[in-house]
């Protein structure tokens, strides 16, 4: 008959990668062995989470660089069983470039992504006047919302600043807006609001009457590659990464973001920002 130690060793010998299912047994969880297996347990847990996560990221990443690849080679190959004058050639190397692109976005988006949130891209902190920074990437995308005949108004009258990286927070709120425009229905509206909450917190909000997010889907919304519908992202000529970038480059300047959405009934995106950060 094995000791408390010897069957948590026999145990933990047969965990592998794939049987990260498997846990110590826990005889006594008020005594020293006992809480030593429910730690080694928790950290199976979290491994077990992580193991799962990087799976479930590896499938998506695969399936999303497979689409663009898939698509170029099925025009160029139907472009060889026929013959085309130089308008369909035209139409065809179009067609293929449009795949590409998108495919270079996709690569890009993910090593930004993959960069931040691995700790080497740091952010140089200042202070930033919010209202200008959001009304700089209103401009900069409200063609893209003039092409749907989309209302993209801002209100920024009260001046807010917060301490940040305003490369790195623009890049999320450009992701934000434009997650907005892409999912809001023609002659939709989205407005964008830069304000302070009661205790002073300085907040930039992007509202729209687009398409909603069930409650399901909310806490999964902001993870790499999650798509409320199969598809819908492709269509619109997403990435899958926005939300999860914008995510990044809120949380690196030390604040939030948040969510509020019902189907059908549109979302309301809240990136808090701190207005200061302690010195260390």
């Amino acid at each position: 008959m094995l000791s408390p130690v010897g069957a948590m060793a026999e145990t933990a010998r047969k965990i592998t990668a794939e049987s990260l299912t498997e846990r110590l047994p826990v005889e006594n969880p008020r005594d020293e062995f006992g809480q030593l297996a429910r730690v080694f347990n928790d950290t199976l847990s979290r491994l077990e989470e992580a193991f799962e996560h990087l799976r479930r990221f590896t499938a998506d990443a695969s399936h999303e660089l497979r689409t663009p690849l898939t698509a170029i080679r099925s025009v160029g190959e139907v472009a060889l069983q026929r013959s085309l004058s130089g308008p369909g050639y035209r139409e065809v190397i179009g067609s293929m470039l449009e795949e590409v692109d998108r495919l270079t976005r996709l690569v890009e988006s993910l090593l930004t992504l993959t960069r931040g949130e691995s700790g080497r891209i740091q952010p140089a902190l200042e202070m930033v006047k919010l209202n200008g920074l959001a009304v700089s990437v209103v401009e900069h995308l409200r063609i893209l919302a003039e092409e749907k005949e989309q209302s993209l108004t801002i209100d920024a009258t009260v001046e807010v600043s917060a301490k940040c990286d305003p490369a790195i927070l623009r890049l999320g709120l450009i992701n934000v807006l434009d997650n907005a425009i892409k999912y809001t229905l023609p002659r939709g509206t989205i407005r964008v609001v830069v304000r302070e909450t009661s205790s002073g917190e300085p907040v930039i909000e992007v509202e729209d009457t687009g398409l909603g997010i069930p409650s399901v889907h909310q806490a999964r919304i902001f993870e790499r590659f999650y798509r409320v519908e199969q598809g819908r992202s492709r269509e619109s000529g997403g990435t899958g990464l926005g939300l999860a970038t914008a995510r990044w480059a809120v949380e690196v300047n030390g604040g939030r973001i948040e969510l509020e959405s019902e189907e059908a009934r549109g979302a309301c995106s809240e990136s808090c920002c701190r207005r200061s950060f302690a010195s260390p």
